[in-house]
């Protein structure tokens, strides 16, 4: 079974008070984008669970994957094994969703292919065990998440084209990102109108980043300065983003920063029946 494990971006972050477990209580809204990982399943007879990534530190056992497929193996007593071959594109530790993404693709791909016949909800629950916005991943496309971002409410699509990705190659831990934030005083959170959705774009985590790390900073101002009529920076980071009036100059802008060793990839938004195409086999 070969499979597209799609990357996302944050259209919108806002941050509503502290829960439990020093998580915070955020009101998100997340969209798919046209930038995937590729992840290959075989059964085996073996019942072993094999990991292999093309990023050597997420070979074997230390990752999502593996733990996810453990878990499911365990869980309903599964005696086929499984070899999983991860192609990695979308950078690590970057705001992107990779890693989660990979996380609810393997709740996907294994329910097929270990025919456990999960019900959504069982899923959601696997989802949240272990991360806060693996659920998103369940659905893809445009959707609201809430409470610590595990409580998705899919939403209409949004379609945004012209939007250039662009990491430094600086990795930024959400709890690193979350710690430096200074929450809004009650009655001034922001809000996300789907209506106008370049238009009210903001994530509250933006302001702290671009205080720890001044790279992200001038990479943010870089991108207003060449034309970008949007950016923002994506998640907790490092992935700055700028939508673009049209194709090139985004492309431009990107060639700029390819210069620099930077990653970078022009992509766009991509629905929820788009998304979903990813777990034929």
């Amino acid at each position: 079974m070969l499979t597209a494990s799609y990357a996302k971006i944050n259209l919108f972050l806002e941050l509503l008070g502290r829960l439990p477990g020093n998580y915070h209580r955020v009101n998100t809204v997340l969209s798919s984008i046209d930038l995937f990982d590729s992840i290959k399943y075989v059964l085996t007879k073996s019942g072993d669970i094999i990991v292999w990534s093309s990023v050597a530190e997420l070979n074997g056992q230390d990752n999502l994957i593996y733990r996810i497929a453990k878990y499911l193996k365990q869980e309903y007593k599964v005696r086929d094994g499984v070899e999983i071959h991860l192609d990695k594109r979308i950078p690590i530790a970057a705001g992107l969703g990779g890693g989660s993404s990979n996380a609810a693709n393997a709740i996907e791909s294994l329910d097929q292919l270990w025919q456990l016949n999960l019900d959504l909800s069982v899923k959601e629950r696997i989802a949240a065990m272990y991360g806060s916005d693996i659920n998103f991943f369940l659905h893809g496309g445009t959707a609201l998440g809430e409470n610590r971002g595990e409580r998705i409410s899919p939403m209409d699509d949004i379609k945004i084209d012209n939007i250039l990705l662009v990491n430094p190659g600086i990795a930024i831990s959400a709890g690193t990102a979350y710690g430096a934030v200074e929450l809004p005083v009650p009655g001034e959170a922001k809000l996300f109108d789907p209506l106008h959705p370049v238009a009210t774009m903001f994530n509250r985590l933006e302001p702290a980043v671009r205080k720890l790390y001044p790279e992200v900073d001038r990479l943010l101002s870089e991108l207003h300065d060449f034309g970008a009529r949007k950016t923002m920076l994506s998640g907790s980071g490092s992935t700055c983003f700028g939508i673009f009036e049209d194709a090139k100059t985004a492309e431009l802008c990107a060639a700029n920063y390819a210069k620099k060793g930077y990653f970078t990839h022009i992509t766009n938004t991509i629905t929820r029946r788009e998304y979903q195409r990813c777990f034929q086999s």
